[in-house]
């Protein structure tokens, strides 16, 4: 595999045994689709913005994921509407701060269609800016979405959680907050003193269950070095923390990374290298009970990986996001590059 891609997400379908790869793209989700996470068919289109929301289909789409929930698959996206300021107004280092947050949509299949669940609203506070939404299950079966709360909004991001109704067709409640980036163990040893503001992301949640039953968060923001997969772990197992923030998982420009088991139990982390011109690469991981760990590259199944230290001229660290999303629309994320029906590593 060496498809070019961003956010990825990859899902096991255990019916058909079938992976599921999703991205944005075609105007809404793109899917491939592989039996053995070498070669994929696709791309294949599962979800298209719709006109008739209060999203801007001209302006893309972010981070989708899917989740099989109570017979359905349920995909999570992130939508935006640029011509609808939310507060405080104006911009930061040239992103606007416009109407953007995460959407939940239904199909009977992983292969879609996709329906939009509430198209008159956002589900999140509406003039909150939410991405990256996933999707969690506390012990007490109560669903939730956990988001990010963009940084161009709050400065510094955050990471939120919404208590979901029962259908997942709205809110249940307020959302709660869980923990900011600047608590990031890197913050405080790279910091230097100067005159610039600075900024720090939230990105990319994943909600993880050890087997000893320690909940984790994959995240991603950056060091200086560039965009980085790490990792926090709730105190108290429950999704209101509080939240401990562990060592990174994977540096070198690389993150937006979710765990999956494949269908022999091998648990794996599929991830986004380098954030500019990003494909799909896959981790091979291990579970240690209160943690999980990198044990290998699997260059099989991923294709090159960026070589060491690398990073992209483009890319903005602490201070960008997905390219230029301030005025147009998420071109890096909106946009998949040609490819060949099958494509193999």
């Amino acid at each position: 595999m060496d498809i070019p891609l961003h956010d990825p997400w990859m899902h096991a379908e255990p019916t058909t045994k079938t992976y599921y790869l999703y991205t944005a793209g075609g105007g809404g989700v793109v899917y491939y689709k592989s039996k053995d996470l070498l070669t994929y068919d696709g791309p294949y289109t599962c979800f298209t913005n719709p006109a008739d929301s209060w999203a801007n289909p001209r302006n893309g789409l972010w981070a989708p994921e899917v989740h099989f929930y109570k017979g359905k698959y349920y995909l999570f996206a992130t939508l935006h509407n640029n011509d609808v300021e939310v507060p405080p107004g104006g911009s930061i280092l040239g992103y606007t701060r416009h109407l953007r947050s995460t959407t939940i949509s239904i199909s009977d299949s992983p292969e879609g269609p996709f329906t939009l669940l509430k198209k008159d609203d956002t589900t999140p506070p509406h003039d909150f800016m939410t991405i990256d939404g996933t999707f969690y299950i506390d012990p007490d079966g109560k669903p939730w979405m956990v988001y990010a709360h963009e940084w161009v909004q709050k400065v510094d991001g955050t990471m939120e959680a919404l208590p979901l109704k029962d259908d997942l067709s709205d809110a249940a409640g307020p959302p709660i907050y869980l923990f900011k980036a600047s608590d990031a163990p890197w913050i405080d040893e790279e910091a230097t003193t100067n005159t610039v503001e600075n900024h720090y992301v939230t990105d990319g949640p994943e909600l993880w269950r050890t087997k000893d039953g320690h909940l984790l968060m994959l995240w991603s923001s950056y060091k200086n070095s560039g965009y980085v997969e790490t990792l926090a772990r709730s105190k108290t197992g429950n999704i209101k923390g509080p939240w401990e923030q562990l060592p990174t998982l994977v540096e070198n420009d690389s993150g937006h990374g979710m765990l999956f088991k494949t269908f022999e139990g091998q648990l794996m982390l599929c991830i986004g290298q380098p954030f500019t011109g990003q494909h799909a690469k896959i981790y091979e991981m291990e579970d240690l009970g209160d943690t999980v760990r990198v044990v290998k590259f699997r260059e099989d199944l991923s294709g090159p990986p960026l070589p060491p230290g690398a990073r992209q001229a483009s890319q903005r660290g602490r201070g960008g996001r997905r390219g230029g999303t301030g005025t147009g629309g998420p071109p890096a994320t909106g946009a998949i590059a040609p490819a060949t029906t099958t494509s193999s590593n």
